[in-house]
């Protein structure tokens, strides 16, 4: 069933608030908060329909929504707007890492640093023989949803077992340049609440994935045009 006008453009506030607080989003804020024209009567019965169609769901300890894996694919697919790295942020990256000129396992691990940095999560990498390389843990410390210990366990120790690593790798189909997963797709424990956009990358004899792992809410319209750009940065060095 296509949805309409109306509702992709609630759905599309209800996302994008839920980015930004990490908390359910009921009726009256998004009445407050988006310019949608419609009584909170309306926005109600439609956050209803959009729930029984699959694109919501409704948390036990909240009257308000948040998007499922369904939902959060729909935005970035058909409502997300992504934002550009500025011409200022790419220079610098490229400079950080051109003039380095470091040997390829230093600027790989030196690369996911910058990455975690400019995304604000974790990112990791792998290389042709499966090594792992990852930055930013303490990024997603700060994240609501890793205050829970066993998520944050679940993650951090992906780090250390390179099969859950390949599983993840194992999603990227071969004539995909960059995909976004989320972690109830993997049918790993404690990962339902992860998004990951991962990528390829390759330059003269090395090749690999590169990515960066976060909250399902993450902001995919910085994340994924900055994850693109590393990897087309990687592409266009010489080691």
């Amino acid at each position: 069933m296509d949805l309409t006008e109306r509702q992709k453009n609630l759905l599309r506030s209800i996302i994008e608030k839920y980015i930004e607080t990490a908390e359910a989003v009921g009726s009256e804020t998004i009445e407050k908060e988006s310019n949608l024209g419609v009584s909170p009567a309306t926005i109600r019965n439609e956050m209803v329909r959009l729930t029984a169609l699959g694109y919501l769901k409704q948390l036990h300890t909240s009257a308000g929504r948040v998007p499922t894996s369904m939902g959060m694919k729909f935005y970035v697919d058909q409502l997300m707007e992504e934002k550009a790295l500025s011409l200022r942020d790419e220079v610098a990256i490229k400079q950080e890492l051109v003039e380095e000129n470091e040997p390829f396992e230093k600027m790989l691990r030196h690369t996911t640093r910058i990455l975690a940095d400019q995304t604000h999560s974790l990112a990791i990498a792998t290389d042709e023989a499966g090594d792992i390389y990852a930055a930013g843990m303490a990024n997603i410390l700060d994240m609501p949803e890793f205050y829970d210990i066993d998520i944050t366990r679940s993650v951090l120790s992906m780090l250390d077992k390179a099969e859950l690593v390949q599983q993840i790798v194992a999603q990227l189909r071969a004539e995909e340049q960059l995909r976004i997963l989320f972690g109830e797709e993997l049918g790993i424990p404690f990962l339902e609440p992860c998004g990951f956009v991962v990528t390829r990358y390759q330059m003269q004899n090395h090749k690999g994935i590169l990515g960066i792992v976060g909250p399902s809410r993450i902001d995919y319209s910085v994340v994924i045009p900055t994850v693109r750009y590393f990897s087309q940065l990687l592409q266009g060095l010489v080691r």
